[in-house]
């Protein structure tokens, strides 16, 4: 039996463990908080700091395959258990140039894949200095998630809420759709991909509001976005799972914004809407198995739950039945025992026949949602 070891403990670690269930496969989390919503569903819980050297040497040790649930982890740890021949999944060096905003982008112009001009700012006095490149958006180069750590400057006036740390300033790009697509490399190295999906955002929180699958994309632009995916896949040289979100401008150019390289928010649907959801995908490759279909079953919509104000984790658990009754709906709980603003608590899929169909049930799951 496969010894699988997760870095993190969040929803992305919950809903790849409630997968494991279907495998030969013995689970390790490491996590620092012993009530993390995945704590419950491994066969062997670590309390520790996934950032920590030392922590993640020892776990690394207890297991034959790691992975991650998020990019904030010791990367040099991981190095060297790969070094001594534990399956690091996606390479220790793929994180190492996406952790960091500034290589990212730096890996995306050595390779040639369309991303939006940029510079890098050390400082909001170097930040000062780049006044004439607004409107753009300021990334900070480490640590950002979930709308944190970006900041749109419009005029000069903005530049104060920019960041006094290195980051990544981008040009604003006119955006016509934001679109994101999953590619799944095996330990053989082939490629496949889940069909784009198109995300609207919630402008205050900077948060996916609500998720359409597929996209409603021209044929050759979805070749476009197809072909700019398996070139960037196969520059990281690295099995893994890798969530690619790109920009479609108003001339119909697209341009990578950033890459995760992991299970995430974009690929929730797939466990409903496809043959193989992205976190039976993620262990087929870890656990060295062929890649799964990805075709899609019928269309859908996600709609994320996040804490309003100061709820508390119960707030929208009680609206439970209500969000079942609607047709072809299906709830995802997060176990997250603390409910904060923008924090994400759980998600929605529903499937139904057309974007007319899923955008009335987006819009009556959020109203639901929101008591």
């Amino acid at each position: 039996m496969t010894r699988l070891g997760i870095l993190g403990g969040g929803q992305l670690g919950r809903m790849l463990l409630q997968q494991a269930a279907n495998y030969p496969v013995e689970t390790f989390v490491l996590e620092n908080d012993e009530n993390c919503p995945a704590a419950h569903l491994c066969h062997n819980f670590y309390k520790g700091d996934i950032r920590d050297y030392e922590t993640v040497m020892a776990f690394g040790t207890l297991v034959d395959v790691i992975t991650i649930e998020i990019e904030n982890v010791n990367i040099e740890a991981l190095e060297q258990l790969e070094n001594q021949g534990v399956k690091v999944i996606p390479k220790p060096a793929v994180l190492r140039t996406i952790k960091s905003k500034i290589r990212q982008k730096a890996f995306y112009r050595e390779h040639e894949i369309p991303t939006p001009a940029y510079v890098v700012t050390d400082s909001l006095a170097h930040l000062e200095a780049q006044a004439d490149f607004l409107p753009a958006v300021h990334k900070l180069a480490e640590g950002g998630y979930d709308g944190k750590g970006v900041q749109i400057l419009e005029t000069k006036a903005d530049i104060a809420k920019g960041f006094d740390a290195p980051a990544v300033l981008e040009k604003k790009v006119q955006i016509d759709k934001e679109i994101a697509v999953i590619v799944a490399v095996d330990q053989q190295g082939e490629t496949v991909f889940f069909p784009p999906v198109e995300m609207v955002f919630d402008p205050y929180l900077n948060l996916l509001d609500f998720q359409l699958s597929p996209a409603q994309l021209p044929e050759k632009t979805t070749w476009r976005m197809e072909a700019i995916v398996f070139k960037l896949a196969k520059a990281f040289k690295s099995p893994g799972l890798f969530a690619i979100e790109m920009l479609l401008d108003r001339q119909g150019e697209i341009w990578v914004n950033e890459t995760a390289p992991r299970v995430h928010n974009s690929g929730h649907h797939t466990i409903e809407a496809h043959v193989t959801s992205q976190y039976d995908m993620l262990l087929r490759i870890l656990l060295g198995y062929p890649a799964g279909n990805t075709e899609m079953l019928r269309p859908s919509v996600l709609v994320n739950l996040v804490g309003d104000k100061a709820e508390t984790g119960e707030s929208y658990y009680n609206r439970m039945r209500d969000i079942l009754k609607i047709d072809s709906a299906y709830l995802h709980v997060y176990g997250k025992s603390e409910s904060r603003a923008g924090r994400k608590m759980g998600h929605v899929t529903a499937l139904g026949n057309d974007k007319v169909d899923l955008v009335l049930k987006a819009k009556q799951i959020k109203q639901i949602a929101k008591g």
